[in-house]
């Protein structure tokens, strides 16, 4: 029966703390003023939520902006390079062109010059024949 008595005594003591335990805590009061000062701080948060996203808002079409001039100058250098490398295969084809048509009159020059001298070295060997005054220079410069 002492047992009995020991554990309702221990029973009791442990379901009576958590009423102890309330007594000792200090209760704080929530007064208006800390509701005042909570209403002003979500106020504040708001406002810098908002002016943050408009901020947000601007920094995303100066990058837009940024983009679309560096497409406009990506696409300026295509157009650019283009012009270049077709003037460069313009000027390319022109200087052949030139080329075979500023030569073609000189190479129809100088075969017509080697046939007149052709037919100018047959002409003093001929002579040659009845003047040996003339065929002796020819010799010495190895015409004949």
């Amino acid at each position: 029966m002492k047992t009995l008595v020991y554990i309702s005594l221990l029973f009791i003591s442990l379901l009576s703390l958590p009423a102890l335990a309330q007594e000792q805590q200090v209760v704080v009061p929530y007064t208006l003023a800390d509701r005042d000062r909570a209403i002003l701080t979500e106020a504040k948060i708001s406002a810098l939520e908002a002016r943050m996203e408009l901020n947000f808002k601007s920094i995303d079409k100066q990058f837009m902006y940024q983009q679309k001039q560096i497409d406009d100058i990506k696409t300026l250098f295509y157009w650019g390079f283009g012009i270049l490398i077709t003037l460069f295969i313009f000027m390319l084809g022109y200087m052949i062109w030139d080329r075979r048509t500023a030569m073609r009159p000189a190479l129809e020059q100088a075969s017509r010059a080697e046939e007149s001298s052709r037919t100018l070295i047959a002409m003093l060997r001929e002579y040659a024949k009845k003047h040996p005054d003339l065929a002796e220079i020819l010799r010495t410069h190895g015409m004949l």
